[in-house]
C-alpha cells in the first residue's frame, strides 16, 4: 500500500516541487494539501497549482481540514507554521517530515518535545542525501584534520530566503564542531574591521545570498601549504524534495521521536 500523504505550504516552491515528485512516485499517494487561509491558491485543486491536469485535490486552509486521511505530513512552510502543525498534530500522532528553516531555540525544543511524546518526525535543515554525506565527510575530516587547520563555511543561497546563515550552514558546523570537541559559543558569523589573529579554536561561517541561486556549500580546512575544500552545490529544488520524500517513506510505522536525514540514510553508524 503506498504512503498517503499531506503536504503543508503546498503553493510554496517546496511545496509545488514534493507535490509534483509525489504524483510521479509509485510508493506514494497525495491525499491532501493546504495552506495559510489568506493563500489565494486555497480552493483550488493541487493539478493547477503544478501544472498538471486536475486532481480533485483542493488545497484546504487548515491542518485539521486534511489530515484524518494521512500517514505523514511534508512541511517545508515557515518557523511558526511548522510549530503550529506540530502543536496540531499532537492529537492525531501522524508521521511528520519537517524540513523548514529559521526556527528560534525555543520553537524547536517545543517541536522535538511534543514529537518524542506523540509522533515521528524527521527533522532535518536539508534533505539532500548529498549534503547529509557531506556532513559526514566533514566530521571523518575535522577529526584527522583536528591541529593546524582553520575550518570555513561559506553558504550561498537566492536572494528570497529569509534566514541566515543557512540552517545547513549550521548543521555542517555542528558537525566539524562536535569533532573538534568545539561549542557553538566558537561560530564566528562576521569579520570586519581590525579583528586580530584568527584564534585557533574557531569556526567561521560566512553568508553570500544573491539571484537564484539554489543552494550552495563549501567547508574549508585551511592549512599551513595547503587547503582541502569539501563542496555541494544543489541545482534544482528537485534534490531537496526527493530526500523528503524517501524520509517520508522511512519515518511511517516509527515509534514517537525526533530523527535526521543521517538515521534515514543510515550514516549514523559509519
Amino acid at each position: 500500500m503506498p504512503v498517503k500523504a499531506v503536504v503543508a505550504g503546498a503553493a510554496g516552491r517546496m511545496g509545488r516541487t514534493i507535490c509534483k515528485l509525489i504524483f510521479e512516485h509509485p510508493e506514494i499517494d497525495l491525499v491532501g494539501a493546504f495552506e495559510h487561509p489568506e493563500s489565494p491558491a486555497v480552493g483550488k485543486d493541487v493539478g493547477t497549482l503544478i501544472g498538471i491536469p486536475e486532481t480533485g485535490i483542493k488545497v484546504a486552509d487548515d491542518f485539521e481540514k486534511v489530515i484524518e486521511g494521512a500517514d505523514v505530513v511534508i512541511d517545508f512552510t515557515f518557523h511558526k507554521a511548522s510549530l503550529e502543525n506540530a502543536r496540531k498534530n499532537a492529537k492525531y500522532g501522524k508521521a511528520m517530515v519537517i524540513g523548514t528553516t529559521g526556527f528560534a531555540e525555543e520553537e524547536l525544543s517545543e517541536i522535538h518535545s511534543l514529537a518524542k511524546e506523540h509522533f515521528p518526525l524527521v527533522q532535518d535543515y536539508n534533505m539532500s542525501t548529498g549534503i547529509n554525506l557531506l556532513c559526514k565527510l566533514v566530521e571523518i575530516t575535522a577529526r584527522v584534520l583536528s591541529e593546524g587547520y582553520d575550518v570555513e563555511i561559506i553558504e550561498a543561497h537566492h536572494r528570497m530566503k529569509k534566514d541566515a546563515p543557512s540552517g545547513t550552514a549550521f548543521k555542517l558546523a555542528r558537525a566539524a564542531a562536535k569533532a573538534l570537541g568545539l561549542s557553538e559559543e566558537e561560530f564566528c558569523f562576521c569579520r570586519k574591521g581590525i579583528i586580530g589573529e584568527r584564534p585557533a579554536k574557531q569556526i567561521g561561517i560566512q553568508t553570500i545570498r544573491g539571484g537564484d541561486i539554489v543552494g550552495e556549500h563549501t567547508v574549508l580546512f585551511a592549512g599551513i601549504g595547503e587547503r582541502l575544500e569539501l563542496t555541494h552545490r544543489a541545482s534544482s529544488r528537485e534534490t531537496f524534495a526527493r530526500g523528503a520524500l524517501r524520509a517520508a517513506l522511512w519515518v511511517v510505522g516509527k515509534t514517537p521521536g525526533v530523527y535526521t536525514m543521517q538515521d534515514v540514510l543510515g550514516l549514523k553508524e559509519l
